[in-house]
This record gives structure tokens, sequence and C-alpha cells, in this order.
């Protein structure tokens, strides 16, 4: 595993949940709006974290901890993802998993085995748009429909988010991404916010009334959209 750093204690990434996260690096989409952009670009340039370093905080944490974030750059990138939340489990922790939902195969078999408890994937606009905001030219939507399909028909829970961007989201987007989700039980809105490691610098965020605008017509879709993060 290529730990880039972890954060001991968060209340935020892991709902529910007393949680650690831990960054992974590497990624194999380059999202202008992306926040973690030396784990993307180069990850070599950050410190790295043995993975001993990580179980041995946790052993000592279990009173306190009871969830594991993994998060990135991308998780499912790393070969030995498996093995890695198997030990984690082990210790007794719940399992998160933070994707971009690229790699369905990793996906499938982690949840498959019942190895991860929760998976976040990410959204990051309407099918359309989708090369732009990745800058992965020939992006191949089948992989993230594939990824979406078996997280809304498994048993694993899951949460869909995306990062609202006004130069690359809109009402079509909203109308768009919600048929694309249709029958999913949950989307989060999370508004876009600047800051000194984005990937692309100069975007903007939409503001609450949009974001609003876009939840009401995700809603027609999605079981529950809510906002995030929105001031």
């Amino acid at each position: 595993m290529l730990i880039c750093g972890y954060n001991k204690t968060t209340l935020l990434d892991y709902p529910g949940r007393t949680a650690c996260t831990v960054f992974t690096g590497n990624c194999n989409f380059r999202c202008v709006y992306c926040h973690n952009a030396p784990l993307v670009l180069d990850p070599s340039s950050q410190p790295t974290v043995p993975e001993e370093e990580i179980f041995s905080f946790l052993r000592k944490r279990k009173n306190i901890l009871n969830g594991v974030c993994i998060t990135g750059g991308e998780p499912t990138l790393q070969p030995d993802l498996s093995g890695f939340i198997e030990k984690i489990r082990e210790l007794g922790y719940d399992v998160k998993l933070d994707t971009n939902g690229y790699r369905p195969g990793v996906l499938r078999e982690l949840t498959d085995k019942g190895l991860v408890n929760m998976v976040a994937m990410d959204i990051k606009t309407d099918r359309r748009r989708y090369p732009i905001i990745t800058q992965v030219e020939k992006t191949d939507l089948k992989k993230l429909d594939e990824s979406i399909d078996i997280l809304i028909k498994g048993d694993t829970d899951y949460e869909f988010r995306t990062t609202v961007v006004d130069e690359y989201f809109d009402d079509e987007a909203a109308e768009d991404t919600g048929r694309w989700l249709k029958g999913a039980k949950v989307l989060y809105l999370q508004e876009f916010k600047d800051g000194d490691t984005v990937i692309k610098g100069g975007l903007h965020s939409p503001g609450r009334a949009k974001m609003e605008r876009y939840a009401g017509i995700l809603s027609e879709y999605i079981d529950k959209v809510e906002l995030r993060g929105v001031d």
C-alpha cells in the first residue's frame, strides 16, 4: 500500500463513526477541482507511512475509534488493498471506502467478500461532461455504470456524492445525473471550495440557491438528496 498520510481522528469522513482516515497515493483521474493535487499528480513527493504504523496506531486506539476511512488519490489502484482491509477488519474496525468507481472489478471483489461496510462513490457530473472533469479524454462510462449498479443492487451501505463546481454543473447536468442514478437511495451535493492544492485554479462555488435548485431536480429520481458543506 502506498500510504501518504493519515488523519488520526475524524467525525466527518465516516458518517456515524469516530474514524481514522488513511490517504493513498495515485489516481486514474485528474479532476480539475481535486483538493488532493499532490497525491494525484506527484505522490512520490509525499512522505510515506508504513502499513505497520497504521496497524500499531489502530491497535492503540481501539477504545476510541470504531471506523477507518480509506481515501486518496484512488484506493482501488492499490494492488494489496484487499489484504490491507482484511487486517483492519481483524482489529474490529468498520471500513469505509472512498472511490471514483473506475475499477468496478475491485469494488465488486470488496463488496462480495464483505470487506467494506460502506462505500462513497464520487459522481463528477453528468455523463456528457465527465471527460472535462476527469481530464481523461476517453473516459469509459461503462465502468462507472457497473460500479453504480454494484452499489444500487448490492447489500453494502453506500452513498453517492457530487462536488458541484459552478463552471461544470447546471440544471441540465442535474437532470441527466438524476436519470443516470435513478433508483439510488442517496446523493449528497457538496459545494466546491477553492484552495491552494486544487488541480485547476480559478473555479467557483455555485452558492446555496443553485445547490438547492439542483437538489430539487435530482430529487425527482433519487430517494434522498441533501446538501453537504454548504455555507
